[in-house]
């Protein structure tokens, strides 16, 4: 394979490029660019994400731009907000030593009369999404006519995304004598059409167009009932401290529920879907980079153009319906030459697409064992056990702190302490799960009616009195409820900011229009009166215990203000938005292991 030297590429771009540790080209790169650069001709280029399409079309882009030509002279379509930032980052890297050349973004979510002032300062190369282009182009801040060059990137996604109509109207506006480069995975008749309309004998790289699994990616599948995915969710991230991955959903809805499962829990995950503002998707992307989230539950189309190393988890929440979808998700982990786990989470009836991936794709499935409670403990405190041993001492300890904390704690022995310290790890644990063998063996079709009557000790809810109660809980009531604009995570996250305590302490939550009901460990009921009192959005919160003769005040005060956006306190989770709605919270079970998910 040649090298970039041999590509025709300038000094400054592979000067660039060294800087950027780019070593050997892909093969969509060693063929595209020098055809590119040959002369000025139509091109189609057939090729998966993460071939290095970005590169294969954007260095010979940067060659051609005339930098002393400040008129928008390249547009490069993407069909995300997420990918469009991540071409105009690479483009701006990869022109380092070009001198002035600008790369504007643009999209939608984000303030248009910013954009439009970045445009103003001169552009010579815009990546935009279809709408925005459109948004902008209508009120005269781009000017098409002036483009020598149209980038379609990953056209048949903004095909399946609806932007038919929006592509049309651009490529129609665009000078009839523009070069046209296309990129897409697959060859659908709709992209078959725009060629055939809007481009002029083009010329075609195909490069395997077969689905390239990455060999370093441990494939692996977990057969569990569908009610009890989030809590495979949550022992996963209990048995391994270390992971850090991306969770992939099917629809907007059940991502952000799974999402709002997990951190009404104390779980470090956050949401990433459509429906999210531009702010919030980026405050998500920096969260989850800085690892302040360890999850990221996603939909398939807001994933696109998400470019995060060391992921060391994929998690398929739901199966996707096309083989190259789970190539493209899995291909989020095992970069860089590291090793990953793609696991996904099916119930019985899903084997026979599991079967369709392995033939289809030529990889092998292992089947993982959801872990048992038991075997959940165990690693956590053999891990919990390392991390102390290996704790060093602060400098910033003092004398009259170790003598408080002897004081304290000179009653107990070695023994006690230690059993202290490790239940105080367990309860963590055995708090947010079930007792129950997550992993469904059952046979037939009973498998598939999950609710209602004797699970026979499996999958099954835990144990709850005459009144529904779960032992050792107290239930309580509060007048704060989704008009609120509270969901199960909001008001989760209000509980413990006024009363100290972790989510590991709350139980159920139930949310109405007007009010809910919360469970608390009969351990810290007594610092629930805290929250009777405080304020919320200017009015007064009340808070009363659920008894069987009705309700009875909890007593005592207390000032302070929720202001709806601070850190949770339990086990990580990062900040969190009041999204609304009831969510549905994540039902028992838990087994026995016989693979490492």
């Amino acid at each position: 394979m040649k090298n970039f030297e041999a590509l025709g590429l300038s000094a400054e771009v592979l000067k660039a490029l060294s800087e950027m540790g780019f070593e050997q080209p892909t093969e969509i790169q060693s063929q595209t660019i020098p055809l590119l650069l040959e002369k000025p001709q139509d091109f189609i280029g057939l090729a998966q994400t993460g071939t290095g399409k970005t590169a294969a079309f954007g260095l010979p882009l940067l060659e051609l731009i005339d930098i002393n030509e400040k008129n928008v002279q390249a547009l490069i379509l993407a069909p995300t907000r997420e990918l469009a930032q991540q071409i105009a980052k690479q483009l701006q890297e990869f022109s380092k030593y070009l001198g002035r050349l600008n790369v504007v973004s643009v999209f939608g979510g984000a303030s248009i009369s910013q954009q439009i002032n970045d445009i103003r300062r001169g552009a010579q190369i815009i990546v935009a999404t279809p709408g925005r282009l459109i948004d902008l182009s209508k009120r005269k801040a781009v000017n098409l006519g002036t483009l020598e060059y149209v980038i379609l990137d990953e056209a048949d996604e903004m095909l399946n995304m609806g932007f038919k109509d929006d592509l049309d109207y651009i490529l129609a506006q665009a000078p009839e004598d523009k070069i046209t480069w296309l990129f897409s995975a697959t060859m659908p008749n709709e992209i078959k059409r725009m060629v055939k309309n809007y481009m002029i004998n083009p010329a075609e790289v195909k490069v395997n167009q077969e689905n390239i699994v990455n060999t370093n990616i441990e494939h692996q599948y977990a057969v569990i009932k569908a009610s009890d995915k989030s809590e495979a969710l949550r022992r996963m991230m209990d048995f391994d401290p270390d992971m850090y991955g991306v969770v992939f959903c099917r629809t907007k809805r059940d991502t952000q529920r799974v999402a709002d499962e997990l951190v009404a829990s104390g779980y470090a995950a956050e949401p990433l879907h459509g429906d999210l503002s531009q702010a919030q998707r980026d405050a998500v992307m920096r969260k989850f980079k800085s690892k302040t989230v360890k999850l990221m539950i996603a939909t398939d189309v807001a994933a696109r153009g998400i470019d995060v190393n060391n992921l060391t988890h994929v998690v398929h929440f739901a199966l996707p319906d096309d083989p190259e979808y789970y190539t493209h998700r899995s291909g989020r982990t095992a970069r860089a030459g590291k090793e990953g786990i793609s696991i996904s989470l099916i119930t019985k009836g899903e084997m026979r697409r599991v079967k369709y991936l392995e033939s289809k794709l030529g990889i092998k499935f292992q089947k993982a064992m959801i872990p048992a409670i038991e075997e959940i403990a165990k690693n956590r405190i053999s891990h919990w056990a390392a991390k102390l041993a290996d704790q060093k001492i602060s400098p910033n300890l003092t004398e009259e702190m170790m003598g408080e904390a002897n004081l304290m704690l000179v009653e107990f022995s070695k023994e006690e302490l230690v059993a202290k310290f490790v239940s105080a790890q367990l309860d963590r644990i055995s708090t947010k799960n079930s007792l129950n063998d997550l992993n469904d063996t059952s046979k037939g079709r009973a498998y598939e009616n999950d609710r209602g009557g004797d699970r026979g000790g499996r999958g099954g809810r835990r144990e709850r009195d005459a009144r529904g109660n779960e032992p050792g809980m107290s239930r309580y009531f509060i007048n704060l409820g989704t008009m609120d604009q509270l969901n199960k995570g909001g008001l989760l996250r209000f509980i413990c900011d006024n009363t100290g305590l972790k989510g590991s302490d709350i139980g159920r939550i139930s949310l109405d229009q007007r009010h809910a009901y919360f469970d608390v460990t009969e351990a810290n009921s007594g610092r629930i009166g805290k929250l009777d009192g405080q304020k919320f959005d200017g009015r007064d919160v009340r808070v009363n215990r659920d008894d069987a003769g009705g309700v009875k005040s909890s007593g005592g005060g207390g000032g302070g203000r929720f202001s709806g956006g601070g850190k949770r306190r339990s086990g990580g989770g990062g900040d969190r938005r009041s999204s609304g709605g009831d969510r549905r919270s994540g039902s028992g079970g838990g087994g026995g292991r016989r693979k490492r998910f």
